[in-house]
């Protein structure tokens, strides 16, 4: 009797241990359901990301936000707006910091410069506090552009003067050329009072009506 009940529980298991193999063979030959590889979110949000196209004046605008429209400016300012109180919102400050200076740059486009500066000094707070130099810098340069562009030739120099001393401090070498010009064109174009400049644009059209 013994044997003849070891004999059933041996063919049980085998058959119990057959049937798991199959199950096995046909999970493996089932399709098995598709599933995207991870996107990583992107770490750099600042304009330079974005292709460059030539935009009107001497401004480089960013495909596919900076189109010379207004609808365009309009949507630009919107997605990156949100995205900027989103990052602030979850205290993502570093982000956030380089989304202020895309708003800012896209005011400047818009020749809103105070608008333009008030974003500028919130993503120069923030870069200061997380240690972010080359944004600082880059801040830096476009505060004086929009000083120079409303004529605080002075208080341009020094945003500079201290943009330079911080890439030759933290041996950011590839700021120094641009640093530079920049210094070069305020100083070169400070000299010429406004007043004088806008007679000589004005000549042309007086000359064209007068004849």
């Amino acid at each position: 009797m013994r044997y003849i009940l070891l004999i059933m529980f041996g063919a049980i298991s085998f058959s119990a241990h057959a049937q798991w193999y199959r199950i096995d063979q046909i999970l493996k030959k089932k399709p098995q359901p598709f599933r995207p590889a991870v996107i990583e979110q992107a770490t750099d949000h600042s304009v330079a990301r974005l292709p460059h196209v030539e935009g009107p004046d001497h401004a480089k605008l960013s495909a596919p936000y900076f189109c010379p429209s207004d609808y365009s400016y309009d949507a630009a300012e919107d997605i990156v707006m949100k995205e900027a109180q989103h990052n602030m919102r979850f205290r993502i400050y570093t982000e956030a910091s380089y989304n202020f200076s895309d708003l800012a740059r896209l005011y400047m486009l818009q020749n809103r410069f105070s608008e333009a500066k008030w974003y500028l000094l919130q993503s120069n707070n923030i870069s200061r506090r997380q240690n972010d130099d080359k944004h600082t810098i880059e801040n830096l340069t476009d505060l004086a552009m929009i000083k120079t562009n409303i004529g605080d030739y002075s208080l341009a120099l020094e945003d500079l003067t201290e943009a330079y001393n911080m890439a030759c401090l933290k041996g950011l070498n590839e700021y120094l050329s641009g640093i530079e010009n920049q210094m070069l064109y305020i100083k070169q174009n400070k000299l010429i009072p406004s007043k004088l400049v806008r007679r000589y644009d004005e000549t042309p059209q007086n000359n064209s009506k007068a004849e």
